[in-house]
């Protein structure tokens, strides 16, 4: 928790202001049912590092980091931030996933701000995202892919068809649990016989 009240003039304040049953809890912005964060106002905390155990959910889309001593930014706390469309970082940092993975960039006096995450998938960088036979490639948060089975298929590398065989693995595993059972009961009736 940063103390201090959130800015009038903040995104955050402003996302808040116009999401329908949003509302600002300190210097975050949470909707409910769930209680999600959806803006997160960190503006001149005096931050000098962010854990890269802190948790963020996709459904965030606005952060402020700005204003901070930052020296570096641990790239593993976007992983999955795919809702993420606004993030304010102090000036020395670079947007996460390089410039490509935003629509804009702004640098001035006051930080950098990354605006509108671009997918990944479909970027003509050095390396192109290969993804198996019966997957598709999926944004995962800026610089960030997936690849994630089509309809009717699961499993590793997306190579099983269709759903998994419940009635057959339940049948199954029914039967052999009530043969065992028959068994065991069987052998140990002709011990208690023999006593």
């Amino acid at each position: 928790m940063c103390p201090g009240t959130l800015r009038n003039s903040s995104e955050v304040s402003h996302l808040c202001s116009e999401t329908s049953e949003a509302e600002l809890v300190g210097r975050c912005c949470v909707k409910p049912p769930g209680g999600d964060i959806i803006g997160l106002d960190l503006w001149n905390c005096s931050i000098s590092h962010l854990d890269p155990g802190l948790r963020l959910t996709a459904a965030i889309v606005v952060i402020d980091i700005s204003q901070n001593p930052l020296q570096e930014l641990p790239r593993e706390i976007f992983q999955g931030l795919t809702g993420l469309n606004y993030l304010a970082l102090p000036v020395n940092i670079s947007c996460p996933g390089g410039n490509q993975s935003w629509a804009s960039v702004e640098t001035g006096s006051e930080g950098r701000i990354c605006r509108d995450q671009q997918s990944s998938c479909n970027s003509t960088g050095d390396v192109a995202v290969l993804c198996p036979e019966n997957s598709l490639c999926a944004p995962d948060g800026p610089g960030y892919t997936q690849c994630v089975c089509v309809a009717g298929f699961s499993g590793y590398k997306c190579l099983r068809e269709g759903s998994f065989p419940m009635i057959m693995f339940f049948g199954i595993l029914s039967s052999v649990t009530i043969v065992l059972a028959i068994f065991f009961w069987c052998t140990q009736r002709k011990k208690v016989k023999s006593l």
